[in-house]
């Protein structure tokens, strides 16, 4: 299947490279345009019943109250005349902005409950249902808020809260590139101690995010799109970029050092390499699609975002890099670096002096790379071609690392085991909730002031409310004897405040206060609306009990009634998740089975490599909950401990699981090659590890040095999938991949590979056969023009490959 390709990227390569730039550009167009068509939200279930109730409260009741206006008295409190006049004054310029309805302040008939307790503020709310206006109303109170003498006016409520995360989104994610390239571009030249090779992965990098913007901005157009999409389709593109572009430049530059001249050199990348690479990306996609299942447009929008920057990030990997590098040739090791790495580089090639994997020595003294798998292919090998010393594909200090877990396995994996679930122990007490002004950093935002004071100054948050909408099953309208039954009965209920409706203000049961004028917002024809006021925090295990609660009490006869309001948001999110998790973990569970038996023809790798990403996630959800719902690191990361949100586990999960695949591939395929080549189980596992194991730790270090540039962002969530991906990345190249593979394997022995009779015959027929490449040929070829040739005394590596 690669035959095409290889001829395509070998005879035409500057075609190849003129039709990615013209996609290239085509792509920067679309991409600039896709911030505009991202939304904020997309946490809640379109088809629960708080979606329902909303969609009610839009139509017949203006919408539940957005836009929060926290008015504070400059000198004097809220009723001194002067402040009073300016609260009138505030409340008659919100109502008449476009969109806003059932405007209400305390100046206006809306009670006490509207005054903050020291007696310094008053709220005004409204209700407004298109996004557009409710940003312009918050931008302008946002922008006008010192204006007044009298006052000052500060923008809250949940347009304000979105309005304030997207600015902040998109800022966190300019501070978090300016951070992660300059790096990634550091470590990339140490890797390759060149600046031409280390330039290519990171190119590919960003082609990969700019057709990840670009497909975001296609999607927006067609369905709901979320606003953090963008981060993940930043890290993914730069990620993914880099580690397949890795493969592909090492194994290129292992070939050439091979003495294979340019075509061949990109034959057998594309053929091992980029099959691993097409292979990994199938593992990806596959963890990603998972989120579709989910009904929350976020996730789904994680989705897209995955799966779009993974597939351009293959496409460029295996069809664009290679036109590159054959154009390149030898001019990929150009730009050497100097310094103390290149200094410690060469003295170690000369002191290995001329010891092949096989023994032969070259004339000169040089090294030839040898092509044995066994103890005698160690990380001494090299070649020298030219007065070139070039680094062998291995690694002495993984092959080390392997074999001492694998002289004792038990003694070295029980205890690694053992780490991982101390992690993942916090959570057993974590708590879901879904985002609101909390996620950002104190002092921040002002829909954060606003918060803040809405709960520590005001007797009840009105933005928590639940909404109960009851609507008459005939034509009629609701009878309002029952009615105020219900009203009474829901007032009864523990943690409720109050309960506001047409008929007037309800507490534990008794009717405490009449209707007034503002009393005409709660009904409607043919429907009536409850406001249910908890007295405790909206997001808190209480007001969850509340929602379910409310929910459990009998309407009045003849009528329906939903509940709805940010508890019930909260309580219907996680019976999403609850209700379709096991289905994702089964689909997941059975796809990667699927993948890799046709990628390994055996039964027990697949099974060991869900239970090992399983300990992963253990891991990282524990470390989670520590870190931000208990808030060890909050001084350190600046922000407020709180649940975690209800769609982040299903986030991380997908994510971790699809680079930990990505990782297991690029080993597996490096064991199997030589599994493949005769040699027993324990040296092919020794052998892949030393052949990827560093590759692996590069590109890891790398992948997480772009998510950890998320800890950085004024948004808790943000911070949250950053450091947690960061941490799963850490995790999996390092004890699962340097310990845990290695020491499962020992153990399983040749139970490795074993597979049923049935199963073996289906592998033989349609499974996926490790690519054996030609014999190197015994004497550099010449080169294809004198301008390719490095100039004298140059010292060049090749890297280690995988695929």
């Amino acid at each position: 299947m690669f035959s095409p390709l290889v001829a395509l990227v070998t005879r035409r390569p500057r075609l190849v490279l003129v039709v990615t730039v013209v996609l290239l550009l085509g792509g920067g167009v679309l991409a600039s345009t896709a911030f505009g068509k991202l939304q904020n939200g997309g946490f809640d279930d379109p088809a629960s019943e708080s979606t329902r109730a909303a969609d009610e409260m839009d139509a017949h009741f203006g919408g539940h109250p957005n836009v929060l206006l926290l008015v504070t008295a400059r000198t004097g409190d809220a009723d001194d005349a002067a402040v009073a006049a300016a609260g009138r004054a505030v409340t008659a310029d919100l109502r008449s902005q476009p969109g806003a309805r059932d405007v209400v302040s305390y100046w206006t008939g809306g009670g006490t409950a509207m005054r903050s307790r020291d007696g310094l503020s008053g709220l005004v709310v409204a209700s407004v249902k298109d996004d557009d206006q409710a940003a312009d109303i918050v931008d302008r109170y946002q922008s006008a808020r010192n204006e007044s003498p009298a006052v000052t006016v500060r923008a809250g409520g949940a347009a304000a809260v979105g309005e304030d995360i997207g600015a902040q989104v998109a800022s966190d994610l300019a501070v978090a590139e300016s951070i992660a390239i300059p790096v990634t571009l550091v470590l990339l030249v140490l890797a390759f101690a060149g600046v031409v090779a280390a330039l290519l992965p990171l190119g590919i990098g960003l082609l990969g995010v700019v057709g990840g913007f670009a497909a975001l901005s296609v999607i927006g157009s067609l369905t709901d799109v979320s606003i953090f999409a963008v981060n993940l389709a930043t890290a993914f593109g730069l990620g993914l970029g880099i580690d397949y572009s890795l493969l592909m430049v090492s194994r290129f530059r292992e070939e050439l050092a091979a003495g294979r001249d340019r075509a061949d050199a990109i034959a057998v990348t594309v053929r091992s390499a980029g099959r691993t690479i097409l292979f990994s990306g199938a593992t990806v996609i596959v963890a990603l699609a998972v989120m579709l299942l989910f009904p929350p447009f976020f996730l789904k929008s994680m989705a897209y975002a995955g799966i779009s920057v993974t597939l351009v990030a293959v496409a460029a990997a295996v069809v664009a890099l290679p036109a590159l590098l054959m154009l390149l040739g030898e001019r990929v090791n150009a730009l050497r670096v100097g310094g103390l790495i290149g200094l410690a580089r060469r003295r170690r090639a000369r002191r290995a002096g001329s010891v092949t994997a096989g023994g032969s020595v070259t004339a000169g003294g040089s090294v030839t790379a040898g092509g044995a798998v066994g103890e005698g292919a160690c990380a001494a090998e090299g070649v020298a071609r030219g007065g070139e010393v070039r680094e062998a594909a291995e690694s002495r200090f993984w092959r080390w690392v392997a074999a001492s877990v694998m002289r004792r396995p038990v003694l070295t994996g029980l205890p690694v085991i053992a780490v991982l679930l101390v992690l993942g122990a916090p959570f057993l007490h974590v708590n879901f909730g879904t985002p609101d002004d909390r996620v950002l950093q104190p002092g921040s935002a002002s829909s954060r002031t606003v918060g803040d004071a809405l709960r520590e100054q005001f007797p009840a948050d009105l933005s928590g409310a639940l909404d109960v909408v009851v609507r008459a099953r005939d034509t009629g309208s609701v009878d309002r004897t029952v009615l105020a039954g219900y009203a009474a009965d829901l007032s009864r209920l523990p943690d409720v405040a109050r309960v506001d409706s047409a008929l007037g203000t309800y507490i534990r049961g008794q009717r405490t206060l009449p209707p007034d004028p503002t009393s005409a917002r709660f009904t409607a024809p043919g429907a009536d609306m409850l406001q249910v006021v908890p007295a405790v925090d909206y997001a808190s295990g209480r007001a969850q009990a509340l929602a379910r609660a409310a929910r459990d009490v009998p309407p009045p006869a003849a009528t329906t009634a939903l509940v709805g309001g940010a508890p019930a948001v909260l309580v219907d999110g996680k019976d999403t998740i609850a209700d379709r998790l096991p289905l994702a973990l089964g689909l997941i569970a059975l796809a990667t089975c699927v993948l890799l038996f046709l990628f390994t023809g055996s039964v027990l790798l697949p099974i060991k490599a869900i239970v090992l990403n399983g300990l992963t996630l253990c891991a990282v959800f524990g470390a989670s909950v520590w870190i931000f719902s208990d808030g060890h690191l909050s001084g350190l990361l600046d922000f407020t401990p709180g649940p975690l949100d209800t769609s982040m586990p299903v986030l991380l999960f997908c994510i971790a699981f699809g680079l930990s695949m990505d990782y297991e591939v690029f080993l597996l395929s490096r064991i199997k090659e030589a599994h493949d080549a005769g040699a027993d189980n324990a040296e092919a596992v020794t052998a892949g590890l030393a052949r990827v194991g560093r590759i692996v730790s590069t590109a890891a270090a790398l992948l997480a040095v772009t998510f950890i540039a998320f800890g950085t962002s004024s948004v808790r969530f943000i911070q949250m999938f950053g450091i947690g991906t960061a941490l799963a990345i850490i995790l999996d190249a390092t004890l699962i991949r340097g310990v845990l593979v290695p020491a499962l394997m020992r153990v399983a022995g040749g139970a490795n590979w074993w597979a049923p009779r049935p199963l073996r015959y289906l592998h033989d027929r349609i499974g996926l056969h490790e690519y054996q490449p030609p014999a190197v040929p015994s004497a550099p070829a010449q080169r294809d023009a004198a301008s390719d040739a490095p100039a004298p005394g140059v010292v060049s590596e090749a890297r280690p490959s995988a695929g």
